[in-house]
């Protein structure tokens, strides 16, 4: 919480481990105990934001419900679209320093396990890492372009021009 709170405030290469530490009120060895770098801190974060994103089940929240949804692709897309938006500031941060780079990496690592769960309808006929390399990094750049482009136009929108571009 501490981090997220700095993350909204400066880009996380100005954050210090001193000032989460002093944040949060711990002690550095406390800090180093959980995480031996910031970005281990920030790869935590991505996993806890991550998990509940990609999670097999889709539940109902605050600002939309996937929960009666038929656990299609674009459903999928489009519930992690809303998490992203909910989140923006902490993405929008992430994304914006020289981390967003690693952000990006663990990302598309997600993406790429959960693509691989609907690779027989996606029906294209390559070698598998190719088309998870392909669809995560398309997605993941599609969600910068997203992002610069305040987050317009609507998750349900955004979802359906993607699904209409990996039909080509």
């Amino acid at each position: 919480d501490a981090f997220l709170q700095l993350l909204r405030q400066k880009p996380v290469e100005r954050i210090t481990v001193k000032e989460v530490c002093a944040l949060a009120q711990i002690n550095r060895s406390t800090f180093y105990a959980h995480f031996p770098t910031k970005d281990e801190l920030l790869k935590a974060m991505c996993t806890d934001l991550f998990s509940h994103v990609f999670s097999e089940e889709l539940m109902r929240e605050q600002t939309h419900d996937f929960s009666a949804g038929s656990g299609e692709l674009q459903d999928k897309l489009t519930h992690l679209l809303y998490h992203l938006r909910d989140n923006r500031g902490d993405i929008v941060g992430i994304l914006s320093c020289e981390s967003g780079e690693l952000f990006m990496r663990y990302f598309k690592e997600y993406l790429e396990e959960m693509f691989s769960q609907y690779l027989e309808e996606i029906q294209i006929h390559a070698p598998e890492d190719f088309v998870l390399n392909h669809l995560a990094g398309s997605f993941a750049e599609a969600v910068r372009w997203w992002l610069r482009n305040a987050m317009r136009p609507a998750p349900e929108v955004f979802s359906a021009y993607f699904m209409d571009t990996i039909k080509m």
